[in-house]
């Protein structure tokens, strides 16, 4: 059987052989077409040249001699996984360097060969074992990585989907937390509830731009260095200012932002006040009606680090009314098979069909509407929170 050269490799399996030497070259020639007849080889003399030829092709399997021209001993594995880490490599060994055989699968090859004992069987046992042995240290690998990553999910969304910090049994908090369907990659959306010692009943929802861990980590920064804020009693612009001088200091990268909404419900239960940097709008929900709340903001936290302001909206709350605080995930997806997106008009006639529904199944109402609006697009693609608050005489309930 004639070596190919890589210009004539047509199909898989194919072997790189890396040896100087005609004569074991031939030999190896003489094992494939004894035991793995339909495998192709490709042969090259040196180091060099097998740079070249991993650079245009991906071997089932290199065949590597540790004497060459211009590498010696375990050096040449070393390069060998540099040029290509994902390929197995059985190493050819002397009679007298078995050690050398071993230390080189020590330090990464699959399995080695000594020339003059291998027989056909014995060979393609080599090949097909350190094929399989490569394909299993990569599927661990890739295990242990996918592990790894839910792990830190899993406590980014904790620290993202806190427990209500209440004094009181007279307020009720529903939220839900939806992560986008690309969301092995976490999102920033955030949320809290907290009763500062006056009574009143302080609520954030947010959303920091981009996805991913880092966007992630910093929403949590946010939630958390909100809570502190309002537990020190810091409220209003001065809250504000200081959670953007916390995400400036705390982003990745200038190019990211944050939107945040911060509503104060008074213990008086008539009046609500909004403070919204670059955040949509908010429900206000009552017996009959739902409507739609833009109150006058400012812009998102990160865009004009020292320069924005926010101004505080007032709003009087109708008796028994409630108020739904989402991020724009909820709205932003598709409607049908074409590129219209539902937006805050199609969010709000959606809303209003669950005018009489209790507060869980309203907001579960609003989410598989949307999601099902942007079935044709494969569903909801981005991270979607949704906070439901109002003051009323039952006992709180969390999701």
């Amino acid at each position: 059987m004639d070596a190919h050269r890589l210009g004539e490799v047509a199909h898989a399996p194919l072997l790189l052989l890396i040896e100087d030497d005609p004569g074991d070259a031939l030999l190896v020639e003489e094992l494939v077409a004894d035991s793995v007849p339909e495998m192709k080889v490709v042969w090259v003399q040196s180091l060099a040249d097998a740079r070249d030829a991993l650079a245009n092709t991906a071997p089932d399997c290199v065949l590597l001699d540790l004497h060459l021209p211009d590498s010696h001993g375990l050096e040449a594995v070393a390069r060998v996984q540099e040029y290509a880490e994902n390929v197995p490599i059985v190493v050819l060994t002397g009679m007298a360097e078995e050690q050398t055989g071993l230390a080189a699968v020590a330090v990464g090859a699959q399995d080695y060969l000594v020339k003059g004992r291998v027989e056909p069987d014995l060979f393609s046992r080599a090949v097909r074992y350190a094929i399989q042995r490569k394909q299993a240290e990569q599927n661990a690998a890739a295990l242990q990585v996918s592990q790894l990553r839910a792990q830190e999910n899993a406590r980014l969304e904790r620290g993202l989907l806190p427990s209500p910090l209440l004094d009181m049994d007279d307020f009720d908090v529903v939220a839900r937390y939806r992560p986008g369907r690309t969301s092995a990659l976490l999102g920033g959306d955030f949320y809290d509830v907290v009763q500062s010692g006056d009574g009143t009943v302080h609520v954030l929802v947010g959303d920091v731009s981009g996805h991913g861990p880092d966007e992630a980590a910093l929403g949590v920064a946010l939630r958390i260095a909100w809570r502190t804020l309002v537990l020190a009693g810091i409220f209003g612009e001065l809250q504000t200012a200081k959670l953007e001088e916390i995400l400036v200091a705390e982003r990745a990268a200038d190019r990211i932002f944050a939107t945040v909404t911060v509503l104060a419900m008074a213990p008086d239960r008539r009046t609500v006040s909004i403070m919204r940097a670059g955040h949509p709008g908010l429900l206000l929900r009552s017996e009959n009606e739902v409507e739609w709340v833009e109150a006058p903001g400012g812009p998102a936290l990160g865009l004009m680090p020292g320069v924005a302001t926010w101004p505080v909206h007032h709003l009087e709350l109708p008796e028994g009314a409630a108020v739904t605080l989402f991020t724009d995930g909820l709205f932003e997806g598709h409607t049908g098979s074409g590129h219209e997106r539902l937006g805050e008009g199609g969010l709000l006639e959606l809303a209003r069909r669950g005018i009489g529904l209790e507060p869980a199944d309203f907001i579960d109402m609003l989410i598989q509407g949307a999601e099902e609006l942007a079935d044709a697009h494969g569903g909801l693609s981005d991270d979607v929170a949704v906070v439901h608050v109002r003051w009323n005489r039952k006992a709180i309930r969390t999701v």
